[in-house]
């Protein structure tokens, strides 16, 4: 019984794979115990945005209709952006696996090579992000609106252009007559937020000065409800509908020209957005920041194992498992953002 025990537990006859999976190292058993750790906390996230979207039913903003810029080029484009983040974030792990692949044969050079790729590709989404934060803060031209009803609705249309603002009456900075053609778009959503734009298309600046707006005609496609009113409810089955044509435009000029305040809603932050309800903009900034936070942790842990590669330390010691440590940690952060990018963006 002994001899049948001792040859059952035998690497060869056992595993068959030359090496038995409890050689692993001490490092790479600590690093997939904070992986599993981190997955659950990822997944209890996802969950929970789950479960609260699934009770928000139509109100819940649309990833493509949200997410349709690209820098420099302005709207139009749904996802595009969002797409090409993920695709640099997926090479960049292959690159990953080049550089395990180059230490496993010894080559530093291919180790040094694929890691710089990596921590390039790092950057990359990592500012990218940065740019849709910035963008998802500032929001849309229109904003969402409040109607006299109650009920809160999105614009879908095409914003006419400002050309520029022209004084009528002197303020503390401004004067008579003058045209002002900086921070235009800024100036008059500030006014539209304070209550400050006329029907004729005056408004009250910072400084106190009057200012005819110079802009293109606004052409309104539709309102779409996100919050139901006493006379306008959402589209859900045949209970409500989007209000289109005449009646959208009127309703979107009354609420930008009432003279009440706070009636329009640019951007987000985490007590209101513009998109929908107000735990859109509180799971935006909490996941993708999250998971923004382990890439940018994962370019700097790259970063410092590129130092050692460069000096030659994994080299003298005759493996480059550090490198293989990082890949590990690197590739779930890949794995998380396709399912962060699913679940967010696509579903």
């Amino acid at each position: 019984m002994a001899e049948h025990a001792e040859q059952k537990n035998d690497s060869k006859t056992a595993w068959g794979g030359k090496i038995s999976p409890f050689n692993a190292s001490y490092g790479k058993l600590m690093m997939w115990f904070f992986l599993v750790s981190d997955a659950l906390t990822f997944g209890g996230l996802l969950v929970s945005y789950g479960f609260t979207r699934f009770n928000a039913q139509d109100a819940w903003p649309i990833g493509e209709e949200t997410f349709n810029s690209l820098p420099f080029l302005g709207h139009g484009y749904p996802l595009i952006y969002v797409a090409l983040m993920t695709f640099i974030l997926i090479v960049s792990s292959v690159t990953m696996v080049l550089a395990v692949e180059a230490g496993h044969r010894m080559d530093k050079k291919g180790v040094t090579k694929w890691m710089i790729a990596t921590i390039i590709g790092g950057f990359f989404f990592v500012g990218s992000q940065a740019w849709e934060w910035s963008h998802f803060i500032h929001g849309s031209k229109f904003g969402k609106i409040e109607l006299a009803d109650g009920s809160q609705a999105i614009v879908k249309g095409h914003f006419g252009e400002i050309a520029n603002f022209t004084v009528t009456e002197a303020g503390d900075h401004h004067k008579k007559g003058e045209v002002i053609t900086e921070d235009l778009l800024h100036q008059y959503h500030h006014a539209i937020l304070m209550g400050h734009l006329d029907s004729k298309g005056i408004i009250r600046l910072h400084d106190g000065s009057m200012a005819k707006v110079n802009k293109e005609h606004d052409h309104i496609d539709a309102l779409v409800i996100k919050k139901n009113g006493s006379k306008y409810h959402m589209k859900v089955g045949t209970k409500g509908k989007n209000i289109t044509g005449s009646e959208a435009e009127k309703l979107y000029t009354e609420v930008i020209t009432s003279g009440e305040a706070h009636r329009v809603i640019y951007g987000a932050d985490l007590k209101e957005n513009e998109y929908g309800p107000q735990q859109y903009g509180q799971f935006f900034f909490f996941i993708t920041g999250f998971h923004g936070f382990h890439v940018f942790s994962g370019v700097c842990f790259n970063i410092i194992i590129l130092l050692g590669v460069l000096k030659g330390t994994y080299h003298k010691r005759g493996h480059y498992e550090m490198v293989e440590k990082t890949g590990l940690y690197w590739h779930f952060v890949d794995l998380v953002w396709v399912f962060v990018f699913t679940f967010f963006y696509l579903v």
